[in-house]
C-alpha cells in the first residue's frame, strides 16, 4: 500500500513536532515537510506535490485561506485539510470556498484526524462534528433544515461515488460551489463525511437509490 505524504503548515512548532510524531506512528503515513507560514507551505506544496497539505488557518506572511486556494491552483492533486482552533461561520465558509476539501478543529481526537486524512487523500469532504453542529445551530426551525432541491442533487452525485470535480461538471458550477452545498448538507444533516450524509438523507426518506 502507497503511503499518503503530505505536509504540516502551522506558525507553532510545538503543535508542527507534535503532529509530526503523532502522524509517524502511522506507517500509512509520510510527512515530508513542515512550514511556519503560508508561503514556506506553498514552496513546499510546488516541489514535493504532496497528496495532503494540513494547514492552520492563523498564520503570518499568508494565511490559511490565501494559502488554501494557491496550493489549490499551482497542485489540483493536493487536497487541503485545515486544521485549527477556529470554528466560526465565516472561517468555515471562507476556507471551504477557498477549496479545503475538509475542516478539523485541533482537539479532534487521533484516530478521527487518521481517518480525516485518508479521506482528504481520496477527495472526500470531511467535517469535524463540532463544526457540524455549530452551522446547524444557524437554522431557525426544522423547515430551516431540509435539504434544497440543488442539495438533493449534489448529494444523489455523491451516492453514486461521484468527485467534486465531477459533479461540478455535471451541474455546470464551481468546485467550491459544490463544497459549500456539501457543509450545508453536512451541518444539516449532522453528520461529518460523505457516506455518513448519504446513509442519513436515505434513512430519513429525503432521497432514495433505485
Amino acid at each position: 500500500m502507497s503511503r499518503i505524504r503530505l505536509i504540516v503548515a502551522d506558525d507553532h512548532p510545538i503543535v508542527r513536532a507534535g503532529l509530526q510524531g503523532l502522524l509517524a506512528s502511522r506507517e500509512e503515513f509520510e510527512v515530508i515537510g513542515e512550514a511556519a507560514n503560508g508561503r514556506e507551505a506553498i514552496e513546499l506544496v510546488r516541489a514535493h506535490r504532496p497528496e495532503v497539505a494540513l494547514v492552520d488557518l492563523r498564520m503570518p506572511v499568508l494565511d490559511g485561506v490565501g494559502t488554501t486556494r494557491e496550493i489549490r491552483r499551482i497542485s489540483p492533486e493536493t487536497n487541503v485539510l485545515v486544521l485549527t482552533t477556529y470554528e466560526t461561520d465565516a472561517d468555515v465558509l471562507r476556507a471551504i470556498e477557498a477549496g479545503a476539501i475538509g475542516y478539523l478543529l485541533k482537539e479532534t481526537p487521533r484516530d478521527e484526524l487518521f481517518r480525516a486524512i485518508r479521506a482528504t487523500a481520496v477527495g472526500q469532504s470531511v467535517l469535524s462534528p463540532s463544526v457540524a453542529s455549530r452551522l446547524v445551530g444557524r437554522s431557525r426551525g426544522a423547515s430551516d433544515r431540509s435539504l434544497s432541491a440543488r442539495e438533493i442533487e449534489v448529494l444523489m452525485h455523491v451516492a453514486r461515488g461521484t468527485s467534486n470535480k465531477l459533479i461540478a461538471r455535471e451541474l455546470r458550477v464551481s468546485e467550491a460551489t459544490v463544497k459549500t452545498h456539501l457543509l450545508h448538507i453536512f451541518a444539516k444533516l449532522r453528520v461529518d463525511d460523505r457516506t455518513a450524509a448519504v446513509t442519513a438523507a436515505i434513512e430519513r426518506g429525503v432521497m432514495r437509490l433505485d
